[in-house]
Formats: structure tokens, C-alpha cells, sequence
């Protein structure tokens, strides 16, 4: 009692127009104000998303392009963050990324991406490339049972190299790998310590050059492909045509039968479709910049950047940011900042009631 009695003699010395404030427009005009704060504090639709990018091994194309990806997306998008960093390969990226260890990943199209992997684009198109010994006898893929081989065992490489032998009747037992890394393969092909060496890679690529053109390494077919893809949807029949490595005399001397299968970019599907939306539109629609910032030798990459199909061996959702990229669903200024309009609209709604709540009481105060 006062209490009450207090706050009735205190009410009576406040201003007459405070005397008829309802508790409920109190309430309402501090939530306006809670929310104007809320806005100006954490509301940003430009706030900055940091983004990981796994990419195998720094001396390979993926690691390369993906960094020339990162440099076209952060001119354009300042807001976007990629950081790459170098992975053992296809398996670890696809790892780190079920883990949530990244938000992007490059990964062969053949070794099977985790449940939370969606894919945005195919970059380029990866072949299978056998390298022996210039004096060896060996002449087809069967003839490596029992064999030393350049490989890590570790990868989509690995993986690859093991779907090719299953083909041909032949276990990971029939083979000693050597290496725990491409350039540790390399360098046991120089030193006459393997027969061979295997890899996916991009034609053209910088280390199997080095193999052909300076240690006289040969590039052996790999048949029946067509045979293989009923197994394994992903691969696609292709040729290293004559003279992929060297011209004069070419490198290799014939048309060889090979696997290709795409090199393709993954993200989490826990990334937001926005950002998703505008790596995309970098990959299709900047391809002379992504170009620019490539090494000459990697320049050709830029080519192959594609939609992924629908129809294809890679079993992957593509990203429903990308979807809508390739949908072309360009998104307006008011679909991209949606979320930022209707809290701009909301607090807007409840000034505009406070102002009127506020005539209310200087109309009331007059009388």
C-alpha cells in the first residue's frame, strides 16, 4: 500500500502529458527502439562470410585455379573470404568438408562426395595418365602386376588407379606403391626406383611434362573405357592426342585411349545460397578474368567451366544457389536483402504507431 500510495503522489508532480501513457505504446515504442538497435549493431547485408576452400596438393591445377578463384571472388565480392589451403587430395577434401572443416572443396567427379557435399561446377576435365619407363616392356595396363608404381596410396588417385585395375582382374596386392606424395613419385620415376607413374591430371600438366619430355617417360593407353563407365558412370571415354606433350618428334606418337572424368567444385549445403549464387556467377560469367590471373600454362582451364549435368556419373545435388544461378533466377535487390527489408519495414511499422500514439496524447494532454 506505500508503495502504490508513493507511486500515486510521484504521478501527480509528472508533466500532464505523462500522465496518460498507456503501458502498452511503453512497451511497443522500446521494443521499436530494441529492434532499431538490433539493426544497427548486427544487421549487415554485406557482413563478411569466410569460407574455406580445400584443394589437394599447391603444384596441381586444382590448388592453382582455386586460388585464382579466390583473388576474382574477393575483387568482385570484398565481403566474401576464401581461404585455400592444400589437402592430400580428393579424399581428404571431401573429408574435411562432411566434417565441417570446409565450405568448399575440389574433388574428382569419381570418389564418392559425403551427404552434406552439393556441387556448383565442374571446372575443368581431369584424364588418366600412365607414364613407364622409356626402356621398359611394358605395353598395356596389365603388364604393371607385380610392378613398383609412382602413387600415393592415399586420394582419389589412388581410387581411380585401383576402379582401372579391378577392370583387369587385378588387386591392390599385384602393386607396390611408392610415394607419399605426387613429388616423392616424381622423384622415385627419375631415380629408376619405380616403373611407372599414374596420375589424374589436366593434360597438359606440368610435372608429367617434365617425365616425357626430360627422363623420356611414355604415356601407355588405357582400353576399354566404354566397358568400364557401365560400372562407373563417371568416366568418359577420351583421347591424349598426338602430340599433347611434345611436337617435334610428338609426344605422345598416336592417339591414346584414356579416362577423363570432371574435376569439380563442392560446397556445403549448409552455405547460404546467396554467396553460393555469386561464386557461381564468377566461374560462368568471368572466365576472362579467372584466365588473367592463371599461369599461362593453366590458362586453357578456364574453358571446360561448366553446369554440372543432371544426367551425369557424379550422384551429387548440385547447390540450390548454384541451381539458381544456372536457372538464371537472378535475384533482386529485394529477394537478396529480404530478410534486411522486413526488419526495415517492422521497425518503420512501429514508429509510425508510436508517432500516432504520440498525437494521441498530446490531443489528451490539451484537454
Amino acid at each position: 500500500m506505500k508503495i502504490g500510495k508513493a507511486f500515486g503522489a510521484y504521478r501527480k508532480k509528472l508533466p500532464h502529458l505523462f500522465v496518460y501513457i498507456d503501458p502498452w505504446a511503453v512497451l511497443i515504442f522500446l521494443g521499436g527502439l530494441s529492434i532499431v538497435f538490433f539493426a544497427a549493431t548486427t544487421v549487415n547485408p554485406k557482413k563478411e562470410h569466410k569460407l574455406t576452400l580445400v584443394a589437394g596438393n599447391k603444384t596441381g591445377e586444382s590448388y592453382i585455379f582455386s586460388k585464382a578463384l579466390e583473388k576474382v571472388v574477393e575483387e568482385h565480392h570484398p565481403e566474401i573470404k576464401i581461404d585455400v589451403k592444400e589437402t592430400g587430395g580428393t579424399s581428404k577434401n571431401i573429408e574435411m568438408l562432411e566434417q565441417g572443416q570446409a565450405q568448399l572443396a575440389t574433388a574428382q567427379a569419381d570418389v564418392p562426395a559425403g551427404s552434406s557435399a552439393r556441387i556448383v561446377s565442374v571446372l575443368y576435365q581431369d584424364a588418366f595418365q600412365l607414364v613407364v619407363r622409356p626402356k621398359s616392356n611394358i605395353s598395356q595396363f596389365v603388364d604393371l602386376k607385380g610392378k613398383r608404381i609412382g602413387l600415393p596410396t592415399t586420394g582419389g588417385q589412388y581410387r581411380s588407379f585401383l576402379k582401372i585395375a579391378e577392370h583387369y582382374g587385378l588387386r591392390a596386392q599385384d602393386f607396390q606403391f611408392i610415394g607419399e606424395n605426387d613429388q616423392e613419385a616424381d622423384q622415385a620415376f627419375r631415380l629408376n626406383q619405380v616403373s611407372a607413374v599414374f596420375r589424374v591430371r589436366a593434360l597438359g600438366n606440368k610435372s608429367i611434362s617434365e617425365l616425357v619430355q626430360q627422363y623420356q617417360g611414355r604415356l601407355l593407353p588405357i582400353a576399354q573405357v566404354e566397358a568400364m563407365t557401365i560400372k562407373y558412370p563417371a568416366f568418359e571415354p577420351a583421347t591424349i592426342p598426338i602430340g599433347a606433350y611434345k611436337g617435334n618428334p610428338p609426344v605422345p606418337a598416336n592417339n591414346l585411349a584414356t579416362v577423363v572424368i570432371p574435376r569439380t567444385l563442392l560446397a556445403s549445403e549448409e552455405v547460404d545460397n546467396r554467396i553460393i549464387h555469386k561464386i557461381t556467377a564468377i566461374l560462368d560469367e568471368h572466365r576472362q578474368e579467372l584466365a588473367k590471373v592463371l599461369p599461362t600454362v593453366y590458362k586453357p582451364l578456364v574453358v571446360s567451366v561448366s553446369r554440372p549435368s543432371t544426367q551425369g556419373g557424379t550422384g551429387v545435388p548440385i547447390h540450390l544457389g548454384a541451381l539458381a544461378f544456372y536457372e538464371r533466377e537472378q535475384p533482386s535487390y529485394v529477394q537478396e536483402n529480404a530478410d534486411f527489408l522486413a526488419l526495415i519495414l517492422t521497425v518503420a511499422l512501429l514508429i509510425a504507431s508510436g508517432v500516432r500514439q504520440l498525437k494521441v496524447w498530446i490531443e489528451q494532454s490539451k484537454k
